[in-house]
């Protein structure tokens, strides 16, 4: 099996070029993020990737984590691998100082959180979680629980979760029935709670759980869910881990994949909680957690994409198959065959545009944090706003049908586990659903970020690819000026798609075509990067890294000839086809 490598030039060449890491670095508090340091940050990130994650992947996910009387236990190496991972200060990069992290902004922790889920898809759950839970702690906890719980979850030595779904309370929270009951200075919270990642593991000495539940005079629906801290153990005055709490893992699920993370039923007898915020604002709460995990999440599509990618070009190279009919027809490896050429610059192409979205909008969320101006936090964080749907949705979907494509270029041996390219087709799966369904991210899209704001930051988004096409036009480059006229298509398309949404008078029209435009949107704003990747690379190319920046603008070509050319077909499904969405009767869909 091919060995992960941390992509570094591309990653490099992302951050200076496309998300303006020398402007972050600007910003009030993030001045450490030098180019000495972030290069030395994502260099020593590389080499645990490579020397302590990815040698741990297939072997957990063969062994899977195990559980038995209420205990779980993570696959060889785990336990180690966590233990490295902490004291190397990773759990702790993008916090603020005050609580032990090292205040470094998201532009710099989203790469080598892309290198974390690249490497091991399983074990970077982990740390995804305990992130979100103290971002809502930061945001909402109160001074009591902010000191007794973030400095150990900062660390990494006390681990979170978040705790939303139910048997009967999937993706419709209103259906929650988890109750919470006053006690003195907290509530006894009780009920059950599925799908909980990392809900249960021996890798940590606590796990504070984040919990959706009800007061008892709580109004009914959405608006009476309230948000508690549940810890594992309830915490001693002094800070340590202190009286078992009765929060318990009653199983774990055996899944399609990530078999190495445990996703664990946990059941609340009256367990000791601790309200966060106010009474009945928990889903926004929870959405704080939600946000940030749907872009980590995001984040997962590109990694296993590049994992998919970086097998399937290795077996590529190796695996002579066919004859060079051409070149005197000896046997050749399969990378000569056009069709393989094919799916690789579709993996690759598409890897990198996705990258660029993902980290240009992490380079948004430390502007709308940090710039000094406030109307430039508002525009920043509305451009986010934007953007997280679709990252989360479109580079899921696209992880998956990369991860399918590692598959097809092994053949047949891609179908058997020993070669590893299947694992990551199972392990893509999941990620077009969890934190939310691709058809939810995209009535979020519509529906929220559209809609509601007749358009306003999409326009502006689009005005911006506007006033790119006079850059791209200056060029002489002819797989540039092939890219600006695929692009352009793509930005007419999309500017369509947002007229019909916002004039649309029937809501199940516009929801019908929901999914479409968020693919739609997702291939013109990876098109925008990879246009504006191939400026950057042609004013470069005398004085750069020469082979990387025509593979740049060459891979930039293809994108725009194998995929924007999908745009305009995108927008006649988004405008024309909801009404054939909703022809059948219910009777109809099966002809008995």
């Amino acid at each position: 099996m091919s060995t992960y490598q941390a992509p570094l030039k591309d990653i490099k060449f992302v951050l200076h070029e496309l998300a303006g890491l020398p402007e972050v670095a600007k910003l009030p508090g993030y001045e450490e993020a030098s180019p000495d340091t972030v290069d030395a940050i994502l260099e020593e990130a590389a080499k645990f990737a490579t020397g302590v994650l990815d040698p741990i992947n297939y072997s957990g996910d063969q062994e899977g984590s195990k559980w038995a009387d209420g205990k779980v236990t993570t696959p060889k190496g785990f336990r180690d691998a966590y233990r490295q991972f902490c004291e190397g200060g990773w759990n702790a990069l993008p916090f603020e100082a005050e609580w032990g992290g090292q205040s470094l902004p998201r532009l710099v922790s989203t790469p080598v959180q892309e290198m974390w889920k690249s490497a091991n898809l399983s074990f970077s759950l982990c740390p995804l979680l305990t992130q979100g839970a103290i971002e809502a702690l930061l945001l909402r906890g109160t001074e009591e629980l902010q000191r007794r719980y973030l400095p150990k979850m900062v660390a990494g030595t006390w681990t979170g979760t978040m705790n939303l779904t139910e048997p009967q309370a999937g993706s419709d929270l209103s259906l929650v029935r988890t109750r919470a009951e006053r006690q003195g200075d907290h509530y006894l919270i009780s009920g059950q709670k599925i799908f909980i990642t990392y809900g249960e593991h021996d890798l940590a000495e606590n796990i504070v759980h984040l919990v959706l539940a009800r007061t008892p005079e709580a109004p009914e629906g959405v608006k009476g869910i309230s948000l508690f801290v549940v810890p594992k153990f309830i915490p001693n005055e002094d800070g340590t881990a202190g009286k078992r709490n009765s929060a318990r893992c009653a199983s774990i699920e055996h899944k399609l994949g990530i078999h190495a993370s445990p996703t664990a039923v946990m059941v609340y007898e009256k367990a000791v909680g601790y309200v966060v915020g106010e009474e009945n604002r928990g889903l926004e709460y929870m959405f704080i957690m939600m946000n940030a995990a749907r872009f980590a999440v995001g984040l997962e599509g590109v990694a296993i994409a590049e994992r998919a990618f970086q097998r399937a070009l290795a077996f590529a190279k190796e695996r002579v198959q066919g004859r060079d009919l051409i070149q005197g027809g000896k046997a050749v490896p399969i990378i000569r065959h056009p069709d393989v050429r094919r799916m690789l610059m579709l993996m690759k192409s598409q890897t990198e545009a996705m990258r660029a979205l993902a980290y240009t909008t992490a380079a948004a969320m430390d502007f709308a944090r940090k710039a000094p101006d406030a109307e430039a936090r508002k525009r920043h964080q509305a451009f986010v706003d934007l953007m997280i749907p679709v990252i989360k949705g479109w580079s899921t979907e696209t992880g998956i049908d990369i991860a399918s494509l590692g598959v097809q270029v092994h053949g047949g041996m891609g179908f058997i586990e020993e070669t590893g390219a299947a694992q990551y087709l199972r392990d893509a799966r999941i990620t077009t659903i969890y934190e939310g369904t691709t058809g939810i991210q995209a009535m979020d899209l519509v529906g929220r970020k559209i809609a509601r704001e007749g358009g306003a930051t999409a326009k502006a988004w689009l005005a911006s690819l506007k006033a790119l096409d006079a850059d791209l036009g200056k060029s002489a480059n002819a797989d540039i000026k092939s890219l600006r006229t695929a692009l352009a298509a793509g930005v007419q398309a999309v500017a369509d798609c947002v007229n019909f949404i916002v004039e649309s008078k029937d809501p199940r029209a516009t929801f019908a075509g929901a999914v479409p435009f968020l693919k739609l949107m997702g291939i013109v704003a990876g098109g925008w990067q990879m246009a504006r990747a191939a400026l950057a690379a042609e004013k470069k190319i005398d004085f750069g890294d020469r082979d990387f920046l025509l593979a740049k603008i060459a891979t930039a070509r293809f994108y725009g000839d194998h995929v924007l050319v999908q745009a305009p077909g995108l927008r006649d499904t988004v405008v024309k086809g909801g009404a054939d969405v909703m022809a059948l009767s219910e009777d109809q869909f099966l002809a008995a």
